[in-house]
């Protein structure tokens, strides 16, 4: 049974080292609990230590995202921009390089994973948001494309929905025929798998894409 002032965390390396190395840190904090690895589950902290995301802790990565781990921390020697986007997309959501990863650090970073918050070095941070203005500006705009996956007119639709314009009202305004504005909003429900268009505001609007 675990402490409930105490987050478990449960933590995997590929070099016995490493691990036995960080497992020590931790041991020395009442603020977490280290848990065995075969004890763990999909809900707790998976604090994960390598030199570099090559092949052996891409595997681990991967299995672990595919055991319905959405909680890992990421403790690296090296990092680039790819290998940091490669492990977002296997459901990482903090990373330190192992020169930063004192004892705070790890608590700090486990503490906000738990919390379901991120975290990256403020120089990484600072370039995968260059990158992503970038392909905003240059990639999705000249398509008429946002991050949130619908165009400029799907939201143009919504924002009138949300207003309260009838089906035939935001055809007038818009400039389309009643059966574009249907299309559009049938679009967007199937897509995101909405149930009706009401749904699809409260969507739109919780994920700020109107």
């Amino acid at each position: 049974m675990f402490e409930p002032n105490r987050t478990p965390v449960v933590v995997r390396a590929t070099d016995p080292i490493l691990h036995n190395g960080v497992c020590m840190t931790l041991r020395s904090r009442d603020d977490v609990w280290l848990v065995d690895g075969e004890a763990a589950d999909p809900t707790m902290v998976a604090l994960l230590v390598t030199d570099r995301l090559d092949e052996a802790m891409t595997q681990l990565l991967s299995a672990l995202h595919h055991q319905g781990f959405t909680r890992i921390v990421l403790i690296a020697g090296e990092v680039d921009d790819n290998e940091i986007l490669s492990a977002i997309e296997h459901g990482v959501c903090a990373v330190a390089r192992r020169s930063e990863a004192g004892a705070d650090v790890l608590v700090r970073l486990i503490k906000a994973a738990a919390a379901g918050e991120g975290a990256l070095p403020p120089d990484l941070l600072g370039r995968l948001l260059h990158r992503v203005s970038r392909l905003q500006r240059q990639v999705l705009q000249p398509r008429g494309l946002h991050f949130g996956g619908m165009s400029s007119r799907e939201t143009e639709v919504l924002k009138l929905v949300a207003s309260g314009f009838s089906t035939q009202e935001i055809a007038d305004q818009l400039c389309y025929s009643q059966r574009t504005v249907k299309s559009i909003l049938h679009d967007v429900t199937n897509r995101f798998q909405l149930r009706n268009r009401s749904h699809a505001v409260a969507y739109a609007l919780r994920e700020g894409l109107i």
